[in-house]
């Protein structure tokens, strides 16, 4: 990765060389003073939340919070999950490792039928699926070994909290036992039974509820609280990992009944109001952090977990099996919003992808991130900056739940591969919504990408393909 050059010095003829050594020596320390300010973090990351959810990308919902913070960040429209399921993405995000390195190549399950308690705790280190062909095992934990976000941060002098949805195991490795100083909201399970009260039946992390209030707009007070007095001693890690919009699908009342007069099916008004409320919270964060004085010195990004249950038009696919490594449910909104640093408003059509984030992070923060390799995300600096491109011959995506198991992005191009041996090839860029497979006509392209694949498999760790063996 290469930088343009910041300017050029202007000639100083030789009779102001100590005015020019006392100039320069200003200069050097008020750089250095810019250089070594640490921005702030603030990571909303919201669980299915489709690419086509949110207005700015022609969306049907409201999100006028999340399309005005879209005004002021840069936006990459070619943003992925790696493995877009739930307790995967969030490894993927906070260790900036694929989730198939780190063995969670599926959600936690937590219930009696894997082994695990009325509370989602178990001593089984990993679970099999039955409808897996390629019968490969998936963790129920985060390894503690593996380090977070929080965990790269804190010897720069971060303090790091973390909000809302974990899906990373019990309590035994919960934030707290990953790096966060304070954990806010924070089940084993991967949903709440409900958005109302009680949210949980087992296990509640907030037992005394207000009556009535919708769960969203609980945790967000949290994050409220929080962000009125973070940063005053040192900058802090702020991550906010939504339930919203997960399923069950049960959206704030007032919004559902403002949807269901404008005709939308019952369905699609849960939906819809379960976004807005959303991006009502988003709203109400973005504002403390204004009020707290810091929004400035806080780098915010935004982005979803994996692509929705259904309505993702017009990419194909979404969250259900089968589909899942279609656009539609791997790639998702990504927000980076940093004001004076980064560009209000651009656009990058660069594929990124959310082992980035980490990367991104320590390297914005000041820290070196190939201090903790293996990495499988890049650092994004050079492109928030507008200086220059990412080096990456291609990204991969990667579950294993049925038959459609890896895909394979390079450029425009995408190789999706399926256990029994089928391979599809799309180019992107004249086929968005993947409705035209041209692997017959490309296969030397087919080819090309599924050794990429077989390589990268072998790099993390994963068994051989069918007919790799």
């Amino acid at each position: 990765m290469r930088g343009r050059p910041n300017g050029t010095l202007a000639y100083i003829p030789p009779y102001n060389l100590p005015v020019m050594l006392l100039r320069s020596s200003l200069l050097l320390a008020i750089c250095a003073i810019v250089s070594t300010a640490a921005p702030n973090f603030l990571v909303l990351f919201v669980d299915d939340l489709g690419w086509h959810h949110v207005g700015y990308q022609g969306g049907a919902y409201e999100t006028p919070r999340i399309d005005r913070l879209a005004s002021e960040s840069m936006i990459f429209s070619r943003a992925y999950i790696p493995t877009p399921t739930c307790s995967p993405s969030r490894a993927a995000l906070l260790t900036g490792q694929h989730p198939a390195r780190l063995g969670i190549v599926r959600h936690i399950p937590t219930s009696p039928k894997f082994g695990f308690d009325s509370l989602g705790r178990t001593d089984q280190e990993f679970n099999h699926w039955e409808g897996d062909p390629s019968r490969w095992p998936s963790r129920n934990w985060l390894p503690l070994d593996a380090v977070t976000i929080a965990e790269a941060l804190g010897p720069l002098g971060y303090r790091s909290a973390f909000f809302g949805k974990w899906h990373l195991g019990s309590e035994s490795y919960h934030p707290v036992q990953q790096g966060f100083d304070e954990q806010f909201g924070v089940s084993n399970f991967g949903h709440p039974g409900s958005y109302y009260p009680p949210y949980w039946r087992a296990g509640n992390p907030y037992p005394e509820e207000e009556a009535g209030k919708y769960l969203t707009d609980r945790l967000t007070d949290d994050i409220v609280d929080y962000l009125a007095k973070a940063g005053e001693d040192r900058p802090f890690l702020a991550t906010v990992f939504f339930y919203n919009v997960h399923a069950p699908h049960i959206g704030r009342k007032d919004l559902v009944d403002k949807y269901l007069a404008r005709g939308f099916s019952d369905d699609r008004a849960q939906l819809a109001a379960m976004v807005e409320a959303t991006d009502s919270s988003v709203g109400r964060i973005l504002d403390a952090l204004e009020e707290s004085g810091r929004a400035d010195d806080t780098v915010v990004i935004f982005l979803g977990d994996q692509g929705g249950l259904r309505y993702n038009e017009p990419l194909r696919g979404g969250k259900p099996g089968g589909t899942a490594l279609y656009e539609g449910g791997a790639r998702v909104p990504l927000l980076i919003r940093w004001p004076k640093h980064v560009p209000a408003g651009a656009s990058q059509a660069t594929p990124t992808v959310s082992n980035d984030i980490f990367p991104t992070i320590v390297d914005l923060a000041g820290g070196d991130p190939s201090k903790f390799a293996p990495l499988d995300g890049l650092s994004l600096k050079h492109l928030l900056a507008a200086e220059g491109r990412i080096e990456r011959e291609a990204l991969f995506l990667e579950r294993h739940y049925e038959d459609q198991y890896a895909a394979v992005v390079a450029g425009d191009w995408k190789l999706v591969a399926y256990w029994s041996g089928t391979r599809e090839l799309y180019d992107l860029m004249d086929d968005p919504g993947e409705d035209r497979d041209i692997s017959s006509q490309h296969p030397e392209r087919v080819r090309e990408l599924s050794e990429l694949l077989a390589g990268w498999r072998a790099d993390v760790g994963l068994q051989p393909e069918p007919g790799n063996r």
